[in-house]
């Protein structure tokens, strides 16, 4: 019996943040293995109905990641997209999703599933911004799921790192509100707000460029004083913490992936979109703006495909069915099938030496194993010599000479200030060992295998210990990353 594909039909679903990476697949998937969808509902930010449309049209259906759906349907896509499709203007940051009158009362009449993979992940984003879609996003969508009069399950995708920077094993539980990683008193996500247009209030003069500027120190200031490295996962964590507070009766779900990288099979394998950590790193390496690996080699970096994400968000809705104790889950690959940063850094080295990226001059950039910087005191030390002391040196003397060596300083600059900036915010995760327990996902797998047969099980395969990493990174993601991520 096709127990998952068959919960699917005659439902209807709301995708929050319809044009982002992971939302794509969750779209593409249903819309390839499940054509007896009722509706989805897709809600994506535009200044109107048409503006709507148009960024669906051209960001998502037009994208590669739906050149299967095309093909499986052919001239019929059109049509079914009519009947199965509504794509509707909204914002996460006001009240009721910002939706129009006229759709509202249709929404809360009709959804079966909400799933909320709405999010901004930049690590150093302005904190208004950050605070209004990753934390007061998240209450206002969970307000909305308490007016659906048919909800079965409220999906909410968070990150792992909501742990911050803690070791050793990280169990799939809760965040309490108000309590900070590193004990500090005080956490107050209302405070958090008025924090935010206070210093607005204060800026209203200033030029943009300064502003944000101002906004993104003052996240990054409030994250680390209670003990998260950077506003994306302090936002995210304040999101969670809103959610285990209000959730009441409300069936939830909150997914945690860990570090997220391209398809691994479906639709097609190597898909991607973006740039996420362990990328930077990836195609900061095979450019030759990066010739050096911050970070303990020994470590554990967590990886795991999109698709065995959506896979995963997929059959946690389906077992979840009016449960009103909320689940956690850790998705990631560190407790089942570990890869260590000096293999990914090894495989990362061979590919680059084996198919080397062409520069703007048609020359192939040239690779070597690269230096390793085992600790934070070896970064500083390597910045300031390979980069700091030299900058200055080439400062004055370019000022001495009236400029004439204008274009080779503010090239290094460029370079320096993209280290330093790769440096600090992702060299938290680059020195300390961490396992995400992922027991709740080992059962959700075990009931999959139970009531699946085999044709299903490969459909919503999200077993992590079937992935070899050495043919996945070097056959399918990183050449995905080259196809669709590097900027020529």
């Amino acid at each position: 019996m096709d127990k998952f594909l068959h919960f699917f039909e005659n439902k209807s679903i709301l995708v929050i943040g319809a044009t982002g990476f992971l939302a794509k697949v969750v779209i593409e998937k249903i819309m390839r293995v499940q054509p007896e969808v009722k509706k989805l509902y897709l809600l994506l930010r535009a200044v109107d109905s048409s503006s709507a449309l148009h960024r669906f049209n051209t960001e998502v259906m037009e994208n590669e990641l739906f050149k299967v759906v095309r093909e499986k349907y052919g001239a019929k896509l059109d049509s079914i997209i009519k009947e199965k499709v509504s794509v509707v203007c909204g914002d996460i940051t006001r009240d009721c999703l910002g939706l129009e009158t006229s759709i509202l009362e249709e929404v809360f009449g009709q959804v079966d599933i909400i799933i909320n993979s709405a999010a901004t992940t930049n690590f150093d984003e302005r904190y208004d911004i950050a605070l209004g879609i990753n934390t007061v996003g998240a209450a206002n969508v969970l307000s909305f799921a308490k007016k659906c009069s048919k909800l079965r399950t409220l999906l909410h995708v968070s990150t792992a790192y909501v742990c911050g920077e803690k070791e050793g094993l990280i169990p799939e539980t809760p965040l309490k509100m108000g309590e900070a990683l590193n004990m500090t008193p005080g956490l107050n996500i209302d405070m958090e707000k008025k924090i935010v247009d206070d210093n607005l209030r204060s800026l209203h003069s200033a030029p943009e460029n300064h502003i944000k500027s101002m906004m993104r120190e003052l996240g990054l200031q409030r994250a680390r004083k209670y003990g998260w490295p950077n506003t994306y996962t302090f936002t995210k964590a304040m999101g969670e913490m809103m959610l285990e507070q209000f959730k009441e009766n409300i069936p939830l779900i909150i997914i945690r992936p860990t570090i997220v990288t391209s398809t691994f099979k479906q639709p097609f394998p190597g898909w991607t979109e973006g740039v996420r950590t362990i990328d930077a790193f990836i195609i900061g390496f095979g450019t030759g703006k990066l010739t050096c690996y911050p970070g303990n080699p020994k470590i554990t970096l967590d990886l795991i495909p999109v698709d065995m994400v959506v896979n995963a968000m997929m059959v946690s809705i389906a077992t979840h069915v009016h449960k009103t104790t909320p689940m956690i889950y850790h998705v990631g690959s560190s407790a089942s099938n570990p890869i260590s940063y000096l293999r990914i850094r090894d495989i990362n080295t061979r590919f680059f030496i084996e198919n080397p990226w062409m520069s703007r001059d048609g020359k192939p950039v040239i690779v070597t194993r690269g230096t390793q910087l085992p600790t934070k005191l070896a970064i500083q030390i390597y910045i300031n010599l390979n980069y700091l002391i030299p900058i200055k040196i080439l400062c004055v003397v370019n000022a001495a000479s009236f400029g004439y060596f204008d274009r080779t300083y503010i090239d290094r600059s460029r370079k320096v200030k993209f280290l330093m900036r790769m440096f600090d915010l992702f060299s938290p995760y680059m020195f300390f060992s961490i396992v995400f327990d992922d027991m709740n996902m080992e059962k959700l797998k075990s009931s999959v295998n139970e009531m699946c047969g085999d044709i299903e099980n490969e459909i919503f395969n999200f077993d992590l210990k079937s992935i070899n990493w050495d043919d996945y990174l070097m056959h399918t993601h990183i050449p995905g990353l080259v196809k669709y991520s590097f900027k020529r």
